[in-house]
């Protein structure tokens, strides 16, 4: 299904990394890891899901899987505007133009490697790292790449970046130059297994070319990196080109070898999913990740697929499925009674909606770690209980039973009795019908307006609007430019929207930029309902404190319990595998790395193949 504004959120930088030191504490490190060893030795060539000799050459044009139609800036890193794709770290686990410390292995679940460092010291009580650089990094311009550009960036990511950053940092304190090619950073607190990694994969600017630039506005001049690509050209909403560097300092390095084979890497916006649809069909483009399950069902039909030039692959996620649904915004007065946010549940027929919509290619989400260990299931575990007597007083009797999940319908578009319990939720709430439209006891109407900026959602939306007005809730579905829907994101300027976030594996401190009640009042940040719990804050807390990955896992556990409890939230669908169809230009590596699809940057450009399209092409 067409997940809205698909972000990868965090997963190269605070989901994805729990750190410690995977030798000797105090001991140079090639790689931190989370909770165990490093599947890589210091002396490997290369990662395991690459072909080390792919070739290089040739082009892939994408449409990006982001969700956003438009962009108007190449800052990646700042709560203005809409970037492009390919260059934020941030929201994309990955940058073409950004070097950074080190580098996800994406057959890890919280591994990463020397990039620009070549090795790391954790100190031995865990309050600070040290990097030592490699003295060859360089940027695009030719400039060395030196600690005082890793100080800049952290300062100014911490000073004036996306809010999300300062989320995640808070407790970083200082990063200091001891030397050219040496960097320390300083951190604070009790919460530490994270903070080596936020910092290890930080995008690196040039201090040099920032000293003439303003780093918080929005700009379409390309920027300066030190990473395999420089943006090559672009049309403002319609396209962007990289090219790939001849000259990158850092292509033969083990954690690069076999990756970024593509001369040009072009990611492609339309406004509309049908035209995007058959500009794929007519060869405009190559690839794409089909999100509508209609169309992956039935709009493949083509002599293009039966021939085998146009390929669909479907390849597995092994990722938390993700945090998929209709979140409901809690700062609003009208939403702040659980008993509306779940009566809200039980209006959704999601079985309906699958069957008739879906051609029943998903399966419900229950969770916000869904297909994963981290999910809660059945009754508290003992270590769950434990982390969750504190609070008895403070949560619903229900996050002590079984954990909740949706209500499951009959099949039939209207479940009568999954709507008398939902009315009977919003009388006990104090909403009750008047004149066929729901009232509390000052006159005020119970009216839920759906965000969203693309027409596709609609047929999906459509069905729950006439349910919910069918049991007096005054429903509609307002739709805007993506430019506005952005503001309107960023400002929690919405009663309902559709958002998806990806969770990871290792969950920390990235969590508070989801759930955390400092993030509820902050414009821009991920916690989409305004969560402001401080059970969920202690829980989250308890995350990122984890020194085992099994207390991190019953920690992840209890949190998932309290927010499934709280009703933030109508949860969607999912499915582990991502359905991809692509014109047979390509090559790609037997292994597919486990946590990413790994297209852009593993697979490479088959001329061959190329050529026996166009051939086909040309009948």
């Amino acid at each position: 299904m067409f997940a809205i504004m698909v972000r990868t959120c965090l997963i190269a930088l605070a989901l994805l990394l729990g750190t410690s030191a995977t030798r000797a504490e105090n001991a140079p490190s090639h790689g931190l890891s989370a909770f165990g060893e490093l599947k890589y030795p210091a002396d490997f060539q290369h990662f395991a899901y690459v072909r080390p000799d792919a070739p290089k050459g040739g082009r892939i044009a994408v449409i990006g899987t982001r969700g956003l139609i438009t962009f108007d800036s190449f800052n990646g890193y700042i709560l203005r505007g809409d970037a492009a794709q390919g260059l934020s770290l941030l929201f994309e686990g990955f940058s073409l133009v950004f070097d950074s410390l080190m580098t996800r292995a994406w057959d890890e679940p919280d591994a990463v490697y020397g990039l620009v460092a070549k090795g790391a010291t954790v100190a031995e009580d865990r309050r600070s790292v040290t990097f030592a650089l490699r003295p060859e990094a360089r940027f695009a311009d030719g400039s060395q790449l030196t600690a005082d550009d890793v100080k800049f960036s952290f300062d100014i990511l911490k000073s004036k970046g996306h809010p999300n950053y300062r989320t995640i940092l808070r407790d970083v304190v200082s990063a200091e130059v001891l030397n050219p090619t040496t960097i320390k950073y300083s951190f604070k607190g009790n919460q530490l297994r994270d903070l080596p990694l936020y910092v290890a994969a930080l995008p690196i600017f040039s201090k040099a070319y920032y000293a003439t630039r303003e780093f918080d506005q929005t700009t379409l001049d390309p920027p300066l990196g030190s990473g395999p690509y420089r943006i090559a050209d672009h049309q403002q909403g319609s396209f962007v080109s990289y090219r790939r560097r001849d000259d990158y300092w850092a292509k033969d390095l083990p954690v690069n070898r076999g990756r970024w084979n593509f001369d040009e890497v072009r990611f492609e916006y339309y406004r509309d999913r049908t035209a995007e649809l058959q500009a794929l069909k007519a060869g405009v483009y190559d690839l794409r990740e089909e999100f509508t399950s209609r169309d992956w069902a039935t709009a493949y039909n083509v002599p293009a697929v039966r021939d085998g030039v146009l390929k669909r692959l479907i390849l597995p996620d092994q990722r938390p499925s993700g945090t998929q649904g209709f979140f409901i915004n809690t700062r609003k007065k009208k939403f702040a009674d659980l008993r509306v946010r779940r009566a809200l549940d039980y209006a959704f027929n999601f079985e309906w909606t699958n069957k008739n919509i879906f051609y029943s290619l998903y399966k419900r989400t229950t969770g916000y770690f869904q297909n994963s260990p981290l999910a809660a299931s059945g009754p508290p575990t003992p270590s769950e209980l434990k982390l969750l007597e504190p609070f008895r007083a403070k949560l619903p009797i229900s996050v002590f039973s079984d954990v909740y999940v949706p209500p499951v319908s009959n099949g039939e578009q209207r479940d009568r009795s999954l709507l008398r319990q939902a009315v009977r939720l919003l009388n006990l709430a104090g909403w009750r019908t008047v004149n066929g439209v729901r009232q509390n006891a000052n006159g005020d109407k119970l009216d839920v307006e759906f965000l969203i900026f693309s027409p596709s959602f609609e047929r999906i939306i459509q069905p729950y609007v006439e349910t919910l007005k069918a049991i007096g809730i005054d429903a509609s579905i307002r739709r805007v430019d993506p430019a506005q829907f952005e503001r309107r994101m960023k400002t929690f300027d919405f009663d309902i929207t559709t958002q998806r976030f990806v969770m990871s594996s290792t969950p920390g401190a990235g969590l508070r930029a989801y759930f955390g009640s400092q993030a509820a009042k902050t414009d821009g940040s991920f916690n989409l309902a305004g969560i402001s719990d401080p059970v969920v804050d202690d829980l989250i807390s308890k995350v990122i404190e984890a020194k085992t990955r099994q207390d991190m896992t019953d920690a992840a556990r209890a949190l998932d319990r309290v927010l499934r409890a709280g009703h933030y939230w109508v949860s969607h669908w999912y499915k582990g595998e991502y359905n991809v169809a692509h014109w047979d230009r390509f090559g790609r590596p037997e292994i597919q790395p486990s946590f990413q699809r790994g297209i852009l940057h593993t697979w490479w450009y088959d001329p061959e193949r190329s050529r026996a399209v166009d051939a086909w092409r040309k009948r």
